[in-house]
């Protein structure tokens, strides 16, 4: 029996679902997947391209049985996609969720979550046969993630909370000598906290602040060294008080 390069195009195209369309649609969007994965692994993010893959698969295949179903038990030729769609639009929060408590609210957290959600729709235009829009929505998606994280770091936009904890061996009542040198260096102090230890004799100072984006925070955290008898200072991306 032939099989013409022009009869798989019209196979994979078809309202109706097939063997050989589910298959083409189910490697597609593993392919999508894979691609937003692989950019999410670069960054260092818990969630990679197995993840990506199986998130994209896993819509697209709700697709093909929200199709397939009322088409095959209720004589419905083109199914009630909406069904199923509505149900993966609301699970996939729940992963995207997991992913931000996984870094335990942080942004760097947000965005994957965003790319969860993003690719399980991908998943799902797959399914239904928009290959092209699919294709498209992945091509921007990356384009989202590499080329404007590079413009950000090119142009120093926006601007990231960082914590400064500082402890030193004496009781600190002035916290002016600190505060001019944030000024000086262009950081933004948001808020501090203070904790007296009046039996040992130290302080604790968490400072706040808010830098630009890739802000080099080193030669600040050389500088308080000499404003007081400091014994550490540590500098995290989390408020841990």
């Amino acid at each position: 029996m032939d099989f013409s390069f022009n009869d798989f195009v019209d196979n994979i195209n078809g309202l109706n679902v097939t063997f050989c369309n589910s298959v083409f649609r189910l490697v597609l969007s593993m392919m999508l997947g894979m691609m937003v994965g692989a950019e999410r692994k670069r960054k260092g993010q818990i969630a990679g391209i197995r993840t990506f893959a199986l998130i994209s698969m896993g819509a697209c295949l709700a697709m093909l049985l929200s199709i397939y179903v009322p088409q095959e038990y209720l004589g419905l030729k083109n199914g009630d996609p909406g069904r199923i769609a509505a149900q993966v639009i609301t699970g996939i929060g729940f992963l995207g969720g997991g992913a931000m408590i996984q870094m335990k609210g942080s942004v760097r957290g947000l965005t994957t979550a965003a790319g969860i959600w993003l690719t399980a729709i991908i998943g799902m235009a797959v399914g239904v046969g928009m290959y092209i829009c699919a294709l498209a929505a992945t091509i921007l998606c990356l384009l989202v993630l590499v080329a404007f994280e590079w413009y950000e770091k090119l142009t120093n936009v926006g601007q990231e909370s960082k914590v400064i904890n500082v402890r030193i061996n004496d009781i600190v009542e002035d916290m002016q000598p600190y505060t001019r040198l944030f000024d000086e260096m262009g950081v933004h102090v948001s808020n501090f906290y203070v904790q007296y230890d009046y039996e040992e004799k130290y302080t604790e100072i968490s400072f706040i602040v808010l830098v630009r984006m890739h802000y080099n925070l080193l030669p600040v955290l050389d500088k308080m060294r000499s404003l007081s008898p400091t014994k550490s200072i540590t500098l995290s991306n989390q408020i841990e008080i």
